[in-house]
């Protein structure tokens, strides 16, 4: 088994709960974990054999283009499409992260994360 990950990955999106955020916008960051086989393509040296990395940032970006109200509801579906779209993974890490969030304080950012298992 091998990991990839896919770390700080920024987006403009407009998820959140309050109205403003849906018409404003806000930064975000996603880092991304995933699991899987590297003894063929550690081999072969041919990207086939593994999980290629710009399919997972497209995944990324455009579920982050989709708006939600939760950061948990986007990063569940970056999830299930990952499984959906590449058979390989096993196991997939997930943080999402709203930078400077507007919750009323100085906070650098509020992440989420969340752990899948392939079923």
């Amino acid at each position: 088994m091998g990991t990839i990950k896919l770390q700080n990955v920024r987006t403009f999106s407009f998820h959140g709960c309050l109205k403003e955020e849906a018409l404003i916008g806000s930064d975000y960051r996603v880092d991304l974990e995933i699991k899987t086989d590297f003894r063929k393509s550690s081999t072969s040296d041919e990207l086939k054999d593994t999980v290629d990395y710009v399919l997972l940032n497209k995944i990324v970006v455009e579920e982050m283009a989709i708006r939600s109200n939760l950061i948990e509801h986007v990063a569940h579906r970056i999830i299930a499409r990952i499984f959906k779209e590449i058979p390989a993974i096993s196991r997939i890490i997930l943080a999402v992260s709203k930078l400077n969030p507007p919750i009323g304080g100085d906070v650098k950012a509020v992440t989420i994360e969340m752990e899948e298992f392939r079923s």
